[in-house]
């Protein structure tokens, strides 16, 4: 019984270890602020969010709005997604990486939204593990039904 105990202890332990690492891992904006792989891009339709492994895409045509304008609405609306701040850029910048976390354990995901002269370039993705379960596009989709 008291080696039961100790295995309990060991395991609640570890399980507030790994919660604690995925809240406080340094995030270097670095590697998250940059412009978008012109790569992913090549298959995805415009105005349509694109679940990926662990990520999402979706790119706003002009028919739209100016892709500036459309930044300008999407960080109000990323903003006042809960868990949801801005980790670096800005509107005048062109180029703006949010992070959100998940409720229950803090999970990261990285939103980094681009304007371009030919439309509004999303893409989110996941910092840890390589499944998001479908987070990353149903925030897109929300995002988007919000502009």
């Amino acid at each position: 019984m008291r080696a039961m105990g100790l295995i309990f202890a060991i395991l609640i332990i570890a399980v507030l270890g790994l919660m604690a690492f995925v809240r406080l891992a340094p995030t270097d904006p670095a590697r998250w602020h940059v412009a978008q792989e012109d790569a992913g891009w090549a298959a995805a339709p415009w105005d349509a969010v694109v679940p990926e492994t662990g990520a999402a895409r979706l790119r706003l045509s002009l028919g739209r709005g100016a892709p500036a304008d459309l930044l300008a609405r999407l960080d109000g609306v990323a903003l006042a997604t809960p868990r949801t701040r801005r980790l670096a850029g800005s509107v005048e910048e062109g180029r703006i990486t949010y992070i959100t976390r998940s409720a229950l354990w803090g999970f990261p995901d990285f939103t980094t939204a681009e304007a371009r002269e030919d439309g509004l370039y999303i893409h989110a993705r996941l910092r840890f593990g390589r499944e998001d379960m479908g987070v990353n596009a149903r925030r897109l989709q929300g995002w988007q039904a919000a502009l």
